[in-house]
């Protein structure tokens, strides 16, 4: 079964405010709209993780935006909003291991997938941060930029961003060598030194860059 066709006027027009993808799929009759993003693509250490939102059609969240755009404060701050009146909210994760087995890219999109298969009902319409729809018999736009375009996708990037740091910061207390609470596994000039000194630990992703291949203990499997 292919995914439910769009009609080529769905979107013809030039956004004007963040409610204007989710309004015109609503105009289409689609009614349960989630807006998906990850966070975690460029770290060389710990997941990928994704988060499909469902948020009241029309409500006002005059502070949510992408996620990148807001300080840690603000970010929980809006993390605390959504979760308060969201109809929705899932995780996908996929390990380090997974991406250094697959790739990246790959790892991203099964993070998204696994988010949107956990909502229950599936939502009918999806909103997907990036040039890449998800693999998913379900109806979806996918949006460059679609974190600064749509309140569902911003939403969803807050909430990605501050699950992955919490992970992070858990990893801190098994890993500390690598302070992984204040650099969430970027690579910061702390971390590359850190790596060069203690090598790579279980959570590193040994396929990126800089990453040192040896890694005491990692499990593979």
């Amino acid at each position: 079964m292919a995914r439910r066709p769009l009609h080529a006027s769905l979107f013809t027009e030039e956004p004007r405010d963040s409610w204007y993808f989710e309004r015109r799929a609503h105009q289409r009759n689609f009614r349960r709209i989630a807006g998906v993003d990850e966070a975690g693509r460029g770290p060389l250490a710990g997941p990928v993780v994704a988060a499909a939102v469902v948020l009241p059609y029309g409500i006002d969240l005059p502070n949510v935006r992408d996620s990148k755009q807001l300080s840690p404060s603000q970010r929980q701050a809006c993390y605390e909003k959504i979760c308060s009146v969201a109809t929705d909210i899932s995780i996908g994760e996929v390990s380090a291991v997974e991406i250094d087995r697959t790739n990246i890219l790959a790892a991203s999109l099964k993070a998204m997938r696994k988010a949107v298969k956990q909502i229950e009902p599936l939502p009918d319409f999806l909103l997907i941060d990036g040039p890449w729809e998800v693999e998913i018999q379900l109806a979806q736009k996918a949006l460059k930029r679609g974190d600064q375009l749509s309140i569902s996708v911003a939403a969803a990037s807050i909430v990605a961003k501050v699950h992955r740091d919490a992970i992070m910061e858990a990893y801190h207390q098994s890993y500390p060598d690598y302070n992984f609470a204040k650099n969430k596994g970027y690579g910061t000039k702390e971390h590359r030194l850190a790596l060069a000194r203690f090598g790579s630990c279980p959570v590193h992703r040994l396929t990126f860059r800089g990453v040192p291949s040896k890694a005491a203990n990692r499990k593979t499997t």
